[in-house]
């Protein structure tokens, strides 16, 4: 991934992720969070694992990530615009879309 790619990656990111790392974190430890998502075999979600990735890089430093990181915060927007496109009518503040957002680290009720 060249330098561009990653300035790009870096600021969608950034924009997209609107939950801080202890936010997150917290979030994560919550029976709404385990239960939001995919899971596969009865274990963690996708987005629960992915929830827990996010916090590790927003921790590190940007000249830390990798690549495997940038192509994971590439997914991560991916993930996060798909799904704001489906937004549900009426309140979502108790709903598994918003909560399946916030376990990607956005919190559709941010901001």
């Amino acid at each position: 991934m060249d330098r561009e790619e990653r300035e790009q990656t870096w600021n969608d990111f950034r924009e997209l992720v609107n939950m801080t790392p202890a936010e997150l974190e917290k979030w994560l430890e919550s029976d709404d969070s385990r239960s939001a998502g995919q899971h596969q075999d009865g274990g963690e979600s996708t987005g629960h694992a992915s929830g827990r990735r996010i916090v590790t890089i927003l921790r590190a430093s940007k000249d830390d990530l990798t690549d495997d990181d940038y192509r994971h915060m590439r997914k991560v927007v991916g993930y996060v615009r798909r799904h704001l496109a489906q937004r549900p009518s009426g309140d979502v503040r108790d709903t598994r879309w918003r909560h399946s957002l916030m376990n990607w680290g956005h919190d559709p009720l941010s901001g």
